[in-house]
């Protein structure tokens, strides 16, 4: 079963300096969190605020070349974690409304999503098995502050498996 996620949005885990990309479930109360490297976090928080740079970067030419041969992401599917390493596929529709999946690292793929505003699904396996479920409290700011006091007392060597 495939669960809508949105993202949350992306911050620095201290003190590692490690990027990570925060997703939470759209009907639910668990968060995924995912590291990501700098690049790819930088290219998701900039699709996130709507930011331009004044050159395309690498997931804004991904977005092009999709667009150029008329094709459409319809979905990315974050699947699996092994050996404390994410897998992720994108879902495309070519002109022909042929599917294509290609398997795709979940940082690059969630960028593009974010480009695209393509849906966001996790497996209910992956998010049993490192999902974070924070309770619905009196707002999303007090849910946000407890889930980054959890993140400040875990590394991404405490996912690998």
């Amino acid at each position: 079963m495939l669960i809508p996620m949105e993202v949350i949005g992306v911050r620095v885990e201290m003190p590692s300096n490690q990027p990570i990309v925060l997703l939470k479930e759209i009907d639910g109360s668990r968060f995924l969190p995912i590291w990501v490297g700098a690049v790819e976090a930088t290219a998701i928080a900039f699709a996130q605020q709507g930011v331009e740079p004044p050159r395309p970067l690498t997931h804004d030419l991904m977005k092009e070349l999709v667009e150029l041969f008329d094709a459409t992401l319809t979905a990315v599917h974050l699947t699996e974690i092994k050996e404390g390493i994410f897998y992720a596929t994108m879902h495309l529709r070519d002109s022909n409304s042929q599917p294509l999946t290609i398997s795709a690292r979940p940082s690059d793929a969630i960028a593009l999503a974010v480009r695209t505003q393509s849906n966001i699904l996790a497996t209910e396996e992956l998010l049993a098995e490192i999902g974070i479920e924070i309770p619905q409290g009196e707002g999303d700011n007090q849910e946000v502050e407890k889930f980054r006091e959890f993140l400040d007392q875990i590394n991404p060597e405490d996912f690998a498996g």
